[in-house]
């Protein structure tokens, strides 16, 4: 269908164009059905084949620079909502099977565009201007800057419940103490502190630790993912008698046996044996580095305790998580800038957690 639009201008309204209300672009070049489905093409698809697929599938043709400009600036939009509580968890710790909330943080590393590629980009097109005799079309002011490094590392918190039947996570490019604001705040979204069980599962990195301990001291416990520990102690078995081999197959199984069934403890006392036989060298280097491991995360590897509970060990939600909001981003071939790269993230944040429809629905009716 073909239509005319009248288009009227006013020197004190400036222009309007009554036909916009009625097909839901009077705001926005494009409609919510529109701006919907480029989000949607877009979010596992480059650029360039969702601008194709958009022209096949919904016979709109928008170019891939304006879909990108479209789909980071409905990011950007979604991020302030997320950020300022107009959009978040559709469920609270009342909802959660035994009313129990399990919680995880980790980082992941993320391609940008460095300063260096930008200077690069801006010489190279500034040349191409001035053999085609066109002007810049760039804003005036101070060129946005790049990363001073190939990869930054976004960081990421989810909040789940034992049968992963409420599910929300969110991202950012900030450091450790922004990801530690934007975890307070997120947890109080969904009233974490009037959970019956609380805990969280992680990784055993230190900054996690102290955001948790600052922002949500509320948590019962701190665990360990299972699944870390036994690749620390993969690596050493490893180091001890060869990668692959029969021997190392058995050590790892019977050293985590041993956290498994009776604890981090009982783990440091047969790791002593294996200390006193190999006094230097790597093998020494790699039981040392497992012992220091293990001995300043004794209370998150108590795994006995954590059964009896009924807690769950392992951070599978939260790695999964740190791979579907990133996988836009990791594709082939990827360079981000960093602002960008965390709108993306918005709207993986919002697909992901199942807020998708209600985003768009509310979209559609404002």
């Amino acid at each position: 269908m073909t239509y005319r639009r009248t288009i009227y201008w006013d020197p004190t309204d400036g222009t309007y164009a009554p036909m916009d209300a009625w097909l839901g672009v009077l705001e926005e070049r494009y409609s919510p059905g529109l701006r919907e489905m480029a989000c949607r093409l877009s979010l596992n698809a480059a650029f360039v084949p969702a601008s194709e697929n958009l022209a096949r599938t919904a016979q709109v043709k928008v170019s891939s620079s304006a879909l990108r400009d479209l789909v980071e600036r409905e990011g950007r939009r979604t991020e302030c909502a997320i950020r300022q509580g107009a959009y978040g968890p559709n469920w609270t710790s009342a909802d959660c099977t035994d009313r129990t909330v399990i919680t995880g943080a980790d980082g992941v590393m993320v391609p940008v565009v460095t300063d260096r590629q930008k200077r690069k980009r801006r010489a190279t097109e500034a040349d191409k201007r001035a053999k085609e005799g066109r002007k810049s079309m760039a804003r005036a002011g101070r060129p946005k800057r790049g990363s001073d490094g190939d990869y930054k590392e976004f960081k990421l918190i989810s909040f789940y419940d034992p049968d992963k039947s409420h599910l929300y996570a969110v991202g950012t490019s900030g450091d450790h103490r922004v990801l530690g604001r934007l975890m307070r705040r997120e947890a109080g979204k969904i009233q974490i502190g009037q959970a019956r069980q609380k805990y969280a599962v992680t990784d055993g990195a230190e900054w996690i630790a102290r955001q948790y301990g600052k922002q949500l001291p509320m948590l019962d416990e701190m665990i360990l993912d299972y699944y870390h520990l036994r690749d620390h102690v993969i690596g050493v078995s490893h180091v001890l008698y060869g990668e692959g081999t029969a021997k190392a197959l058995a050590w790892r199984k019977a050293m985590m046996g041993v956290v498994w069934e009776q604890g981090s403890l009982v783990l440091l006392d047969r790791l002593s044996p294996y200390l006193r036989r190999h006094r230097c060298g790597p093998k020494a280097e790699a039981l040392r580095s497992l012992q220091q491991y293990v001995a300043k995360r004794v209370d998150m590897t108590d795994y006995p305790t954590f059964r009896a509970k009924g807690y769950d060990c392992g951070s599978g939600p939260t790695e999964s998580f740190c791979g579907t909001l990133t996988l836009r981003l990791k594709a082939r071939g990827m360079r981000w800038d960093a602002d960008n790269a965390e709108a993306i993230m918005a709207l993986g944040s919002l697909y992901y957690s199942k807020l998708w429809d209600d985003y768009w629905s509310r979209q559609r009716a404002a």
